[in-house]
């Protein structure tokens, strides 16, 4: 699939972006792109920027932004270590940050959100607010698709996934953005680190910031990293940090940088 993705035959790449923008409705009016033939491949118009002004952040240090155009899976609270998928299945939050360590620790008991990216949707992803990167982590997985539907009858599809790990630290406290892998999804890019898979390894791969003059430091709004096909994003915070807004719920659609919570202090 990534050797077609990126294939620079013109009727090959031309074929596969006007089939996906006829079966996925794309509105091809917001990329800053939108003449088809100047795209080298199918991939550089999956991961398409949007023209100025396609997106407004939600201002004020206290609200923070959804970090991508998608829809809600779930949100809610982290509850004894455990992170709710759907019906019936949950997942360990240690496991799906890649082992147990501090981090995990922070993040017990606080809140997550677990937002889905279609196929029609803008693949880069954004800062959600203002953060200082502290670690990165490929953990290598399975590359189940995370369509709704599968979601709903796989157990433990996301800490079973293969996913790239981003650990914050913010002026409130910690937050995580994890990039999760699926089906045709086998490569993940950081603005920090490019292409952090493929290759996919078979141990996890760790990476420090935030000392010997290795600081990363990103603003609401920056771009972060970006999905080569389309994936799933999982946003989250410690205990008593922030409160979604009553409208992020299950299948609700979110739009990059509409507020999705506030924080708590």
């Amino acid at each position: 699939m990534g050797k077609i993705t990126h294939c620079r035959i013109d009727w090959v790449k031309l074929t596969y972006m006007k089939t996906i923008i006829r079966q996925f409705n794309v509105d091809v009016s917001e990329a800053a792109e939108q003449n088809l033939d100047r795209y080298e491949h199918f991939n550089a118009f999956f991961t398409r920027q949007l023209k100025e002004g396609a997106r407004t952040f939600v201002s004020g240090d206290e609200n923070i932004a959804s970090p991508v155009d998608g829809s809600v899976s779930q949100a809610g609270e982290i509850t004894e270590g455990r992170i709710f998928q759907a019906k019936g299945h949950d997942y360990s939050l240690t496991t799906l940050l890649g082992g147990e360590d501090d981090w995990s620790t922070r993040f017990n008991g606080g809140n997550f959100t677990t937002l889905y990216l279609s196929p029609r949707d803008y693949h880069r992803i954004h800062m959600p607010m203002d953060a200082s990167l502290r670690e990165m982590r490929h953990v290598p997985g399975r590359l189940f698709s995370v369509s709704p539907s599968t979601v709903r009858t796989i157990p433990g599809l996301f800490a079973r996934n293969e996913r790239v790990v981003c650990l914050f630290d913010t002026a409130s406290g910690p937050m995580a953005m994890i990039l999760v892998g699926a089906i045709f999804v086998a490569s993940v890019d950081t603005v920090w680190h490019g292409t952090v898979t493929p290759p996919t390894r078979p141990d996890i791969q760790t990476w420090q910031y935030g000392h010997d003059g290795n600081y990363i430091r990103l603003a609401k709004g920056e771009e972060m990293g970006r999905f080569n096909m389309g994936s799933t994003v999982i946003l989250l915070y410690g205990p008593q940090q922030i409160q979604w807004v009553s409208e992020l719920v299950a299948d609700a659609p979110v739009q990059m940088g509409q507020q999705i919570a506030t924080l708590s202090r």
